[in-house]
């Protein structure tokens, strides 16, 4: 076996004792365990264990990467901004979103202490943010980038506040379609009153 696919093996356990058992039960034996694989070969490929998390943050950010790009790609001529927004709140037959919650949960918790994985999972949030704001632009052409921009923090910060709720406290899913309409609702009174912005940038790190 190759050593990107042993590699990939290992992250792919990491994932799944996660979503089974979350954060305290992670560790390189359980790892190992996971991916049956040897806690020394894991200790091999991942010697720091935020090696081991920043692979399982890159994993799942392709995941989404790769089902957008595919479903998207034969929806040109419809609402895609709409599709887009359906697909993060789970509310699309295909693409289906990912099934992890507990772990991007457990991500978040683990960037409390590590500057690493917060810095990774901002630029993912970010993109996803900029992205957005491209949709909106696109689709709202009387909307400013700027307020574009906003929408797509609030739509982020939603969305993860869903699925948090949900992966930590156990809250039906269902409540998605809360969010989502308030999503709806949110665009649609800056398309009849298009706003200025209310701070100069978006997105910006904290200095």
């Amino acid at each position: 076996m190759k050593s990107e696919d042993r590699a990939a093996e290992i992250v792919e356990g990491a994932f799944k004792l996660l979503m089974a058992e979350g954060l305290p039960h992670v560790s390189y034996s359980s790892v190992a365990e996971a991916a049956g694989v040897k806690r020394q070969l894991v200790r091999y490929y991942f010697p720091n264990p935020d090696d081991l998390m920043l692979a399982l943050c890159d994993k799942v950010a392709t995941v989404y990467r790769e089902a957008l790009i595919q479903g998207m790609a034969s929806r040109e001529n419809e609402d895609r901004i709409g599709l887009f927004l359906d697909f993060y709140f789970d509310l699309l037959d295909a693409p289906r979103k990912p099934r992890d919650d507990q772990v991007y949960d457990a991500l978040m918790s683990l960037a409390a202490r590590s500057d690493r994985i917060k810095v990774n999972l901002r630029q993912q949030y970010t993109l996803l943010g900029h992205v957005v704001s491209h949709e909106l632009r696109q689709q709202y052409q009387n909307i400013p980038l700027p307020v574009c921009e906003q929408i797509s923090f609030v739509f982020v910060s939603l969305m993860y506040g869903h699925w948090k709720m949900v992966a930590s406290l156990g809250l039906s899913e269902d409540h998605k379609h809360i969010t989502r309409n308030a999503i709806d609702r949110l665009i649609e009174s800056y398309k009849r009153n298009p706003a200025q912005a209310v701070c100069e940038t978006t997105w910006k790190p904290a200095d």
